[in-house]
């Protein structure tokens, strides 16, 4: 399966990959190289949505994209939480290059308020909560709208993931196997 980078100007994104820095929940970068990349189909149907964002005067601020299975043993060694990561044995859509982690950005780049951070796990991360402000309500529905009709599913769990449907049919990958080289030589999250 062959996976594709998500860069400019072939996608007009910004990339902030959280894992491949300090600032995510591990506090520890799991990535070695900050990069995005999708399987094909997902890279076009993120092509509809930056279409779709474009239309409504928004862009994409990507978090995460391609997870190789290191990365997901990692994290869930971390924090085996299942509510909000997947268990290694069954496979994460992200390891299958069949899912992305985002959020909407303004014309002037600043990041839409939706209630929480990227990866708060919390109840408060769930797509229909109402306990958070009016606007941030808002601007999940706009998300789940336009990544919605750009032919994308969404996890009830976490405002900002968006997959494939079926995402099952691609076979997971391991860094290698994918040729990424996200990871660095030792993932250090899980210590």
């Amino acid at each position: 399966m062959k996976l594709v980078e998500i860069t400019a100007p072939d996608f007009d994104v910004d990339l902030d990959i959280r894992y491949a820095s300090e600032n995510n929940f591990t506090g520890t970068p799991v990535y070695g190289r900050s990069a995005c990349f999708l399987n094909e189909e997902a890279a076009d149907k993120l092509q509809a949505a930056i279409r779709l964002a474009d239309h409504a005067g928004f862009r994409f601020l990507l978090f995460d994209g391609f997870r190789p299975v290191e990365a997901v043993q990692a994290l869930w060694d971390h924090t085996p939480n299942p509510d909000y990561l997947s268990r290694p044995g069954s496979g994460s859509p992200h390891s299958r290059g069949a899912a992305i982690d985002l959020t909407l950005l303004d014309r002037d780049g600043t990041p839409l308020d939706m209630g929480t951070e990227f990866d708060a796990m919390t109840p408060r991360s769930h797509h229909g909560v109402t306990d958070i402000s009016s606007d941030a309500q808002r601007n999940r529905a706009l998300l789940l709208g336009i990544m919605s009709a750009a032919g994308w599913d969404f996890y009830m769990n976490e405002w900002w993931h968006y997959q494939l449907f079926r995402p099952r049919r691609y076979p997971t990958l391991s860094d290698q196997a994918a040729g990424t080289r996200m990871m660095s030589e030792k993932t250090d999250a899980g210590e």
